[in-house]
C-alpha cells in the first residue's frame, strides 16, 4: 500500500516545517521536492489558468524528470506551492493538501486546505480551520532541546519564566523604549523566577542592547550565539512572554509544553492578520491562559479528506 506523500517547498522553513507536521499528522512517510515557478508570468498565469480548470506543471520548475509512481498524497504550504501541489496531484492521480489558504486559487478543487482562522476562510467542506500554524516539533526535538539547554544553563528551571523577542515587521513595531517598558513589567510581575530570554535573527539591534542590560539568570543574543534555547524554553517554562508579532513561537508555545502565554502587544493599530491571530488565541484561552491547542478533531477531517 502507498503511504508516501510528496511535500512541495519554496525553501521557506516555517512553510517547510508545517507540510512535515501535516504529513506527520496524516500518518505518512514523506519526502521533499523543491518546487518554483518558471518566472513571474508563471505565477500570474496559474491563478488564471486554475481558475479554468487548467493544471499544469509546464509552468514549474522542479517537476520534469522525478517518477512519481510510489506517492499517495502532495502536500504543500504557501503560495509558491499551491498551483504546483494541485497541478502534480492531478497528474499522478492522488490527492493534495494545502496548508495556510490559497488565496485567488479555485478552492473547491483542493482536496484539504488546513487554513489558520486569522485568514477568515471560506467555509468550505473541504476547508478545515486551525487556530494556530502547524508546528512539526515532537517529544525528542524537546528532550534534545533540554539537554542542549542544560549544558549551557547549570541554574534552577523549576520555576523558569521565558522571553521570546522577536522583531517588527509590517504589523508591528519594535523599539527600545517599547522593550524597555515591557521587560520592567516583567521583572516586576516575576520577582523570585529564573528568568531567561532569548532574542531572535529579526531583534534590532538597539532592542537586543536594551534586553542585554537586564540581570537574566540566563541570556542569549542572537548576533552573538546562534543556539536555540527556545525548545528548553517551552518545555521548561511556567511561564513564556512572546512577542505578538512572532507567529511561529507563539503557535509552538501555544502547542506544546505547559506554560501560561502572554503575548507582548508590539502590534500596530488596525484589524490586521496579526491581531486576528493573537485575538483568536487569547479567546480560544491559549493566550493568557495555560491552554494547549488539540488539533485531534481536524486532523481525522484531514485525513478523512485525503482518503486515508
Amino acid at each position: 500500500m502507498k503511504n508516501k506523500a510528496i511535500i512541495l517547498t519554496d525553501g521557506k522553513a516555517g512553510h517547510e516545517n508545517q507540510s512535515k507536521a501535516f504529513a506527520r499528522a496524516l500518518g505518512l512517510d514523506f519526502e521533499l521536492v523543491s518546487v518554483q515557478f518558471k518566472g513571474r508570468f508563471a505565477k500570474s498565469a496559474s491563478y488564471l489558468l486554475d481558475k479554468i480548470g487548467i493544471r499544469t506543471i509546464g509552468l514549474l520548475e522542479g517537476l520534469g524528470k522525478q517518477d512519481f509512481a510510489h506517492l499517495c498524497a502532495v502536500i504543500g504550504t504557501g503560495s509558491g506551492t499551491f498551483y504546483a501541489a494541485k497541478a502534480l496531484a492531478r497528474k499522478c492521480g492522488v490527492k493534495c493538501g494545502v496548508v495556510l489558504y490559497p488565496r485567488g486559487y479555485d478552492l473547491a478543487s483542493f482536496d484539504c486546505i488546513l487554513a489558520p482562522s486569522f485568514d477568515n476562510p471560506a467555509k468550505r467542506s473541504n476547508v478545515v480551520e486551525i487556530p494556530a500554524n502547524l508546528v512539526a516539533n515532537d517529544a525528542a526535538f524537546y528532550e534534545k532541546g533540554v539537554a542542549a539547554f542544560s549544558e549551557r544553563h547549570s541554574g534552577p528551571t523549576d520555576n523558569l519564566v521565558g522571553v521570546i523577542v522577536g522583531g517588527s515587521n509590517k504589523c508591528s513595531t519594535m523599539t527600545a523604549e517599547w522593550t524597555k517598558a515591557r521587560l520592567d513589567e516583567i521583572f516586576a510581575a516575576n520577582k523570585g523566577a529564573q528568568l531567561c530570554v532569548t532574542t531572535s535573527r529579526r531583534t534590532p539591534a538597539d532592542v537586543e542592547a536594551v534586553v542585554d542590560s537586564y540581570p537574566w539568570d540566563y541570556k542569549l543574543l542572537y548576533s552573538r550565539d546562534h543556539f536555540n534555547p527556545i525548545p528548553a524554553f517551552v518545555k521548561l517554562a511556567k511561564r513564556l512572554y512572546v512577542t505578538a508579532e512572532s507567529t511561529g513561537m507563539l503557535s509552538e508555545a501555544c502547542t506544546f509544553g505547559s506554560a501560561e502565554v502572554v503575548a507582548l502587544d508590539n502590534l500596530n493599530p488596525g484589524p490586521h492578520k496579526f491581531r486576528r491571530f493573537v485575538e483568536n488565541l487569547r479567546a480560544g484561552g491559549y493566550v493568557d491562559g495555560c491552554r494547549k491547542i488539540d488539533l485531534s478533531a481536524q486532523f481525522a477531517r484531514a485525513r478523512e479528506l485525503m482518503g486515508i
